[in-house]
């Protein structure tokens, strides 16, 4: 008889990816997929520990379950991710109803931990072990064979692709070398071949995943011998049948100039990137050890733009670092103000275990933090809206994301959501030429420009 799973994934896109892989590796020892955590036979939490919040958020949760446990004591309950992998057999401690801990770079081990659960020979599964061997990474199971590329559900027309893993940065601040381990870079023909099934069964965007995919290949050697990045990220281009490519994360200080070139010369890289930049104080980036200055970030703008005009650049701001005075959150400021981000995610600093930051003595307190984080997020909305602004009459192709009656929402090439509504039926997927008509601070109102809809997208801007 099958059993039931119900997932749940904080955090990253990393997260979602992984959470795939689970699903698939689960799904070929029989158990399929819920969306209600009220009729699984086994609850999933894949976490994440990047910030304070979203492990306040996996224990909150796990709070909830322990009645569920208590009501059906055949529920079995596991925890995943960077909190499994920093905390370990604690979540034992804490919470005496979870059944399963698995790490970051055991969550292959899953159908083994639930069948000795099953058959009763364990009580408890615990795998949280960390391999930084580049030769042969325990994880690069997941990245080959059959949990590479879980066959997209009805309706699905874009896919994470995992590139790498790992990242050997050390920003002080930051959870990902203890939690994910060491940069891993997978193999180019093993990314190729997933690239080819995923297109081969529908889908149209493709997104390649790491940590920090600048350095991909740098690291460990790859199948096909030296490749940047950049070559990488052409040869997935190449692919008939990918129409939209987009990548993330970018670390500023490795973005080549070759990578940057890609955008003036891939008809299908989506004009759009994410490079997170942090603060807009050269000390503040010297204690978060981030290895770059404003200046050199300034220039990689610069350059982002004379190879794309149209790019939209998103990024990440911590504010309230140990030692951040007004006067470095003012540079901050002046940053964006003078890169003028399309959007931003900006969160205030917390400790973080095992990182160097937690250790500083100079905290910023909690209401300076909170009251320099409204206004920068309040500065941001005005430039979003700035920005979005400059859309209004111009024809976008929108990438269909959901529809419901005849209202429509979907990307553009920039990532920009668009609302609109349509007179003929729409499918995930579809593409679609829209007029923008009105803008927010976080998206877009549109109408199906004439003639829309009529034929297949080139896949081209």
């Amino acid at each position: 008889m099958a059993k039931h799973v119900y997932i749940k994934t904080f955090g990253c896109q990393m997260n979602e990816r992984d959470s795939e892989i689970i699903e698939q590796l689960l799904a070929e020892s029989g158990y399929i997929g819920v969306d209600d955590p009220g009729s699984a036979d086994l609850i999933l939490l894949n976490t994440c520990s990047i910030r304070a919040k979203a492990e306040q958020k996996v224990y909150s949760m796990l709070g909830q379950l322990r009645d569920e446990k208590i009501a059906r004591p055949g529920l079995r309950i596991g925890v995943a991710g960077c909190v499994a992998q920093q905390e370990g057999e604690e979540i034992f401690r804490r919470m005496r109803h979870v059944d399963i801990v698995v790490g970051t770079q055991q969550i292959y081990r899953l159908p083994e931990m639930l069948a000795r659960l099953e058959s009763g020979e364990s009580g408890r599964e615990l795998a949280v072990d960390m391999h930084n061997d580049f030769a042969i990474p325990p994880f690069q199971k997941l990245l080959h064979g059959t949990g590479a590329a879980p066959s997209p559900a009805g309706g699905e027309y874009k896919k994470f692709v995992t590139i790498m893993q790992g990242c050997n940065n050390y920003c002080s601040y930051c959870v990902v070398p203890s939690t994910r381990g060491r940069e891993v870079s997978r193999p180019v023909a093993d990314i190729l071949e997933e690239v080819r099934l995923l297109v081969g069964q529908g889908v149209r965007e493709i997104t390649l995943l790491g940590q920090n995919v600048n350095s991909y290949g740098r690291t460990n050697p790859v199948a096909a011998g030296p490749v940047t990045f950049a070559d990488l990220l052409r040869q997935v281009a190449a692919i008939p049948g990918v129409e939209r490519l987009r990548f993330t994360t970018s670390n500023p200080r490795d973005l080549s100039e070759e990578l940057m070139r890609c955008f003036a010369e891939l008809d299908n890289l989506c004009p759009q990137l994410h490079l997170p930049v942090q603060s807009g104080s050269n000390a503040i980036l010297a204690r978060m050890n981030r290895k770059y200055t404003v200046e050199t970030y300034l220039d990689r703008v610069a350059s982002l733009r004379r190879c794309q005009p149209d790019i939209a650049l998103t990024t990440d701001i911590i504010v309230g670092f140990p030692g951040e005075t007004e006067q470095d959150f003012e540079a901050t400021m002046e940053l964006l103000r003078t890169v003028r981000f399309h959007g931003s995610f900006s969160f205030k600093y917390s400790d973080r275990p095992n990182t160097r930051s937690a250790d500083f003595a100079d905290k910023v307190p909690e209401e300076i933090k909170s009251d320099r984080l409204q206004r920068f997020q309040s500065l941001q909305d005005e430039i979003s809206l700035e920005r979005n602004t400059g859309y209004i009459g111009k024809i976008l192709d929108v990438m269909v994301e959901s529809c419901s009656g005849q209202e429509a929402k979907g990307r553009t090439t920039t990532n920009h959501i668009v609302h609109f509504r349509s007179s003929r039926p729409l499918q995930p997927g579809d593409l679609v030429a829209v007029r923008v008509i009105h803008a927010g601070k976080h998206s877009l109102r549109g109408e199906p420009a004439p003639a829309a809809g009529q034929g297949n997208c080139s896949g081209k801007r």
